[in-house]
């Protein structure tokens, strides 16, 4: 089988250079490279098709193909997407119609055939798959990794405020994307059955896709990679990685406390990622000041408690959280820096060498959609503290059954029982750390998704016309020809999101 990833925003490269460095890079290359390789592992050829940038900024993405070392059957494909610099992926919707989906059915004409199938990523990479089917009859899966409507609802977005903020988020594309994406897709693929019937049931998708539909869609929950983040895994640069942390851990913690425990977490610098609430959890329980100190990974920024970025977002998280250091005075119990790469490798190095002082990895994002990085940690042997809201609810707790300790994102108290309860309990510690590491061999590696996938996408090939499609959402005039007068107007979005609000609260 020949099957092409659509992900136009995800900057891949052999090296995964820039993974944590914008938050259009992490989790969902990661997820799109381990599934593709997978899959390639099978037998199957890959290409992961994605957009060309050529940017002294950004030299990793400038060829046209490349492979990762030692792996067979997998292309990356680097497509011209408008202009040649990187984008953020909020102003790219124009150039993928009018520029990368013409430039990859001409690729795949000069190569001579076309992929079986695709599978598309994120709103963007499902609109491209939209049109491909619609000149070609490729059929595709969508994988949204996360929807816009939900964060719309975050930003709390009103009539007045809608002009603003859709300036910098380009809703009115992203939308439309996405139902366009789940309305047309053979079949959609969520990591979890809450993601399915809350994410997609959400208003603004109504008519586009029905969620008690099973023939809709397909719950394939990520893996965790064993061979790099197993406990007994080892990376070229696992010894640069403990000779890091110590330096950084004499830099910011004091003397005494150097040998504690400590509460890490991993995470982008967003406010959604809720840094802050660990931070102030941390702040009010002195029970976990006198047993453990707290490290925060932060990307590529090496001191960021002290030093101020030139990232507005990165400061926005970076600022509430330095005041509340200063005002409990958690100098010399927190510690704050980059990695040497930011690579997989290096950040499970750092797990391993925090299992030894029976650390505790925790994540209290306000909602996250699946929770991959937990699962890695677990794998490492590290038991985990993490949000109830989203996929951890189903990854780490099966009926009455605990792989994980869940806890309220929003209330500093109850992450603060979560994290009292691992590391004030040997036994407790102890327990978390087999389960959890039980529990992702057991359901969560990459070679079960792949297998996954692939049966999906033969049933798909095999009963193309089995099922019935639903009714068809009509492609937007400017998602065909994106122009001025074709635009998706406010006005319009307006009545799509607001009207659909209307309705619920009516009834």
């Amino acid at each position: 089988m020949h099957i092409g990833f659509l992900n136009p925003q995800g900057n891949f490269d052999s090296g995964n250079s820039h993974i944590t460095k914008h938050p259009d890079f992490g989790g969902q290359l990661i997820y799109v490279k381990q599934v593709a390789i997978a899959i390639a592992q099978m037998g199957h050829q890959v290409d992961i098709l994605t957009r060309q940038i050529i940017d002294p900024e950004w030299p990793e993405f400038a060829e046209t193909f490349e492979t990762y070392p030692g792996v067979e059957n997998v292309r990356i494909i680097r497509l011209p997407a408008g202009p040649k610099e990187f984008l953020p992926k909020e102003f790219l919707w124009s150039h993928l119609v009018s520029d990368w989906v013409p430039n990859i059915l001409k690729f795949y004409q000069q190569q001579g055939s076309l992929p079986d199938v695709m599978t598309a990523h994120y709103g963007d990479g499902g609109l491209c798959g939209v049109l491909i089917e619609d000149q070609t009859g490729i059929p595709f899966t969508f994988t949204a990794h996360s929807l816009g409507a939900q964060k719309m609802d975050k930003l709390e977005i009103t009539p007045e405020n809608l002009p603003q903020i859709n300036e910098q988020f380009h809703f009115k594309y992203r939308i439309l994307a996405e139902r366009l994406s789940m309305n047309r897709s053979a079949v959609n693929i969520t990591s979890t059955r809450q993601e399915r019937f809350e994410q997609y049931s959400h208003r603004v998708y109504s008519a586009a896709v029905d969620v008690n539909n099973d023939n809709r869609f397909a719950v394939i929950p990520p893996g965790a990679d064993f061979s790099i983040f197993g406990a007994k895994a080892r990376s070229e640069n696992e010894e640069a990685t403990y000779q890091l942390i110590e330096e950084r851990l004499v830099r910011d913690i004091a003397e005494p406390r150097r040998d504690l425990p400590v509460i890490i977490a991993s995470s982008r610098l967003e406010p959604k990622k809720n840094i802050l609430g660990l931070v102030q959890a941390f702040a009010i329980s002195p029970t976990l000041q006198e047993r453990a100190n707290l490290v925060l990974l932060t990307g590529g920024l090496d001191d960021p408690l002290r030093e101020e970025t030139s990232d507005e977002m990165t400061e926005e998280v970076l600022v509430p959280i330095r005041e509340v250091v200063q005002e409990n005075d958690l100098w010399g119990k927190i510690s704050a820096f980059g990695l040497l790469d930011q690579s997989q490798e290096s950040l499970a190095a750092t797990y391993r060498f925090m299992v030894k002082r029976r650390s505790v990895f925790a994540l209290t994002a306000l909602y996250e959609p699946f929770g991959l990085a937990p699962l890695e940690a677990a794998v490492a042997g590290l038991p985990v503290v993490a949000t109830q809201n989203g996929g951890p609810s189903e990854s780490l707790r099966q009926g009455n059954k605990e792989y994980g300790v869940l806890v309220d994102p929003e209330d500093p108290a109850d992450i603060v029982r979560g994290l009292e309860r691992l590391l004030c309990d040997a036994q407790e510690w102890e327990y978390f750390a087999q389960a959890g590491r039980q529990r992702v061999l057991k359901m969560y590696t990459w070679e079960s998704t792949a297998e996954n996938y692939l049966t999906l996408l033969e049933q798909i090939l095999s009963s193309a016309q089995t099922h019935p499609r639903p009714e068809l959402l009509p492609i937007h005039p400017y998602f065909r020809h994106p122009e001025s007068q074709t635009d998706v107007s406010l006005e319009e979005f307006g009545d799509l999101y607001f009207e659909s609000n209307k309705k619920v609260l009516s009834t």
